[in-house]
């Protein structure tokens, strides 16, 4: 984890008048109002009760994959689950055919603690010029075994022979703390066709 220096790209928005609450560990926020059966049910629900991940990893946040998925086609998945599989990518292009609608659906697993305020953030370049900024609010979450999947909402590629070409992509994770679980540089190619 690291935290991104002030004139960074990949910063998140920040909204006016919000201020990020106090850190608490998962044993802090089991022992607030303890003496509420109907609460402590509702930490239970959220993973509380649980703290999860092996103690040889210290990461928060496990970013297992992105997928592209367009209906009636296999989702193209980037494996995220290692720096030899990240960089395995690193160099090709993931092929988006023009004038489709596609999402993008991000698979991670939280461990050890509560992340609050999680966000993925992409800032896409063409030619070294900044084209697009997305930000996405994933949200808040406790430690769990089981992996948390997200679903982006659906977008259009663009279309047209201005549009077509290779496009350079600076992904990151990050939390309201501002720390960093995660960030790689990956490439798409929007084409005229699929192959």
């Amino acid at each position: 984890m690291s935290n991104p220096k002030p004139e960074d790209d990949l910063l998140p928005t920040e909204t006016e008048g919000y201020r990020v609450g106090e850190k608490k560990t998962v044993e802090e926020l089991q022992q607030l109002d303890a003496h509420d059966e109907s609460l402590q049910k509702w930490k239970e629900s959220l993973g509380l009760g649980k703290v999860a991940g092996p103690a040889d990893d210290p990461r928060k946040v496990v970013v297992m994959q992105l997928a592209l998925e367009v209906d009636g086609r296999p989702d193209v998945v980037l494996d995220l689950t290692s720096p030899e599989s990240i960089k395995a990518f690193e160099d090709k292009s993931v092929v988006i055919k023009e004038d489709i609608e596609y999402r993008l659906k991000i698979k991670f697993k939280v461990q050890h603690e509560v992340i609050s305020g999680l966000k993925y953030i992409q800032v896409i370049k063409r030619m070294g010029v900044k084209v697009d900024k997305q930000e996405e609010m994933l949200g808040s979450y406790g430690p769990s075994e089981e992996p948390y999947e997200k679903t982006f909402p659906s977008e259009q590629s663009p279309s047209g022979m201005l549009y077509r070409g290779i496009y350079q992509v600076k992904s990151r994770f990050i939390d309201d703390d501002l720390n960093v679980h995660l960030e790689w540089p990956w490439q798409f190619e929007i084409k005229k066709n699929w192959d």
